[in-house]
């Protein structure tokens, strides 16, 4: 069963350039190498929400779990932590459109 990592952060503010930085450069390009597919990602711009959300597929509910629990998705996690508060992620069950 495919799945869908969703990742939602705060970028904390006096650090936005660096973070920017980091997610084009390393984050997404890490997240890929592990076998998820970037599907969407998301702004707030207005509310209290998450200010980012990012969603990523993965071909099985398993594989996608060990992932998310090795030492390279663990690394990349740890460095997105430098540039972002209040990070949290789920793996849920695909559905059509958009995905909390």
């Amino acid at each position: 069963m495919s799945v869908k990592l969703i990742m939602t952060w705060d970028i904390i503010p006096e650090r936005e350039q660096e973070y920017f930085e980091f997610v084009v450069r390393e984050f997404i390009p890490g997240v890929q190498r592990l076998g998820f597919m970037v599907e969407d990602a998301w702004a707030t711009v207005f509310g209290d929400q998450p200010q980012i959300q990012v969603g990523a597929v993965y071909d099985s509910y398993s594989e996608a779990k060990i992932k998310i629990q090795s030492a390279d998705w663990i690394s990349l996690q740890n460095r997105l932590l430098d540039y972002v508060k209040n990070y949290q992620h789920k793996l849920v069950p695909i559905h059509p459109g958009f995905q909390f």
